[in-house]
C-alpha cells in the first residue's frame, strides 16, 4: 500500500491537470503529481530518453534494469523487463543482471563495461579511471552522458517506487505509453 494518499486533482494548475488527464492512468504518476510543478518535465524526461537519445534501445534498457536490481525497485524492474525484451535483452542476460553476475563472462564485453559502470554510478559519488575507461571504449561521449542521464533518472524513479511503496498495477509490454502534448516550451 503506497505510503502517500492520491493527491487531489482539484488542486492542480489546470495545465498540470490537463496534463495529467492525457495519460494513461498510472500510480507512478499519481504519486508524482504530489510535486504539481516537477510532474509534467519529469514525465517529458521520461519521453526524451525514449525518443532523443542516441544510446540504443537495447544499451538503455540494459541500464534501466542494472538501476533496478541495485536499487530494489521491483515497480522498474517489472516495467521494464518486457520492454528490454521488445528491445532485444534476451532473458539469460536479464537473468544475469537479477543475479547481479555482471561480470558474468556470458555477457559480451561490452555489455559488462555498460553494466560495471552502471553499478559503480550507482553505488559510489565516483568511479575509477579503469571502469570510466573501459566504458569508453564502447560508448561515445554523448553516449557516455545519456547513460548517466538513463541512471540518475531510473535512481530517482526507482527510489519514488520504493520508499513511497508505489505499486506495480500496469506493466507495458513494449515502449511505455507516452502520448504527451507537445507544446513549444518543450525540446
Amino acid at each position: 500500500m503506497p505510503r502517500l494518499t492520491d493527491p487531489d486533482p482539484a488542486s492542480f494548475p489546470a495545465e498540470v491537470r490537463e496534463f495529467l488527464t492525457s495519460l494513461p492512468p498510472d500510480p507512478m504518476v499519481k504519486m508524482l503529481s504530489h510535486s504539481a510543478g516537477t510532474v509534467k518535465p519529469f514525465v517529458q524526461l521520461a519521453k526524451a530518453q525514449f525518443t532523443a537519445m542516441e544510446l540504443p534501445a537495447r544499451s538503455r534498457e540494459l541500464v534501466i534494469l542494472t538501476v533496478a536490481e541495485y536499487t530494489d525497485s521491483t515497480f522498474v524492474a517489472a516495467q521494464h523487463s518486457p520492454m528490454s525484451q521488445s528491445a532485444g535483452v534476451d532473458e539469460r542476460t536479464r537473468q544475469l543482471i537479477r543475479a547481479r553476475q555482471i561480470d558474468s563472462h556470458e555477457l559480451s564485453p561490452s555489455d559488462r563495461a555498460l553494466l560495471r559502470f552502471t553499478v559503480d554510478v550507482v553505488q559510489r559519488p565516483h568511479i575509477s579511471d579503469e571502469i570510466f575507461e573501459q566504458a569508453c571504449k564502447f560508448l561515445t561521449e554523448r553516449e557516455l552522458v545519456e547513460v548517466l542521464q538513463v541512471i540518475g533518472y531510473y535512481w530517482s524513479f526507482g527510489r519514488i517506487s520504493t520508499i513511497l511503496d508505489v505499486e506495480v498495477t500496469k506493466v507495458y509490454g513494449d515502449e511505455p505509453i507516452l502520448n504527451t502534448p507537445t507544446d513549444s516550451t518543450s525540446d
